[in-house]
């Protein structure tokens, strides 16, 4: 068990947007996180959090050295806390659908949506990213995801860390005697705009990938209808990694902050070591 980590405090914003107007989701989102009463250490915001899901990327998308982005340096700084949510983000001539993986220190990691929602013409407005990340906080490993590419699996997957990837991370090594598996991540998040249409889908696959990943998981996603009337009932959850859903909620706006359980993650694995026993795969981007 690693000496470095304890346990997560992170707090899931469920909300509805304001269609394609980023001042007022920002105005909006600024004032309940600076109404928290309580400390945490990540919150995390929906997909497309200053648009909804929009196709419109000329006319909204954002630079990386623009307004949300010193907006979320400044909450981040405020509350001491990790900002994450994704928004419409132009590099050169092509548009992201980018989440953000603000510090309080002003630094940042991001994350290019991989899995472009082709129902929705999303693949036509944006580029596909190609690469995952996973980031480090209070000794957690976090693999931070975009709405569809909760359908596919194997980009989701939870693997043994290679040797390079133990050299990188030698602090966070374990040494229980019982830990049998040393995985990538400890925390699978999904920010959304799932439509209710397909919730079935959309729980179900949260409980999936925390099952077969052995990771707590996270799915946060908005509610009502957006532009195109497309109603969304939320249902952001947090799932053990047994499958077992700690919290959800339907068709209500919400802040609230839970804490996540290392030595919960630690005794699953240290039991049932399943991943032990897993494929050896590399993805091909």
């Amino acid at each position: 068990m690693t000496n470095m980590m304890q346990d997560l405090k992170i707090t899931l914003i469920q909300s509805a947007l304001h269609w394609e107007n980023a001042e007022e989701n920002l105005r909006h989102f600024a004032s309940i996180i600076q109404s928290f009463k309580q400390s945490t250490d990540l919150i995390i915001l929906p997909e497309m959090f200053t648009t909804g899901f929009s196709m419109n990327t000329e006319t909204l998308a954002e630079e990386m050295n623009g307004r949300v982005i010193q907006w979320m340096q400044r909450l981040a700084n405020e509350t001491n806390a990790v900002i994450t949510g994704s928004l419409i983000i132009r590099e050169e001539d092509k548009y992201f659908n980018r989440l953000i993986w603000m510090r309080p220190d002003g630094t940042h990691e991001y994350y290019d949506k991989r899995h472009l929602f082709g129902l929705g013409d999303e693949h036509k407005n944006y580029s596909a990213g190609n690469k995952r990340i996973i980031v480090s906080l209070n000794g957690w490993n976090i693999c931070p995801l975009v709405c569809y590419d909760l359908r596919f699996p194997v980009w989701c997957r939870n693997s043994q860390q290679t040797t390079d990837d133990k050299q990188r991370n030698d602090e966070k090594s374990v040494d229980s005697g019982q830990w049998t598996v040393d995985l990538q991540y400890d925390l699978l998040l999904f920010v959304a705009n799932w439509p209710e249409r397909r919730n079935f889908a959309w729980k179900h696959l949260l409980q999936a990938r925390a099952i077969e990943n052995q990771s707590y998981v996270v799915g946060v996603n908005r509610i009502s209808n957006d532009g195109n009337n497309i109603y969304h009932s939320g249902d952001s959850a947090l799932i053990d990694p047994l499958g077992e859903i700690i919290f959800t909620q339907a068709d209500a706006a919400f802040a609230k902050t839970f804490s996540l359980s290392k030595e919960r993650l630690h005794q699953v694995r240290e039991k049932m070591p399943f991943l032990r026993d897993a494929d050896n795969f590399q993805i091909k981007a």
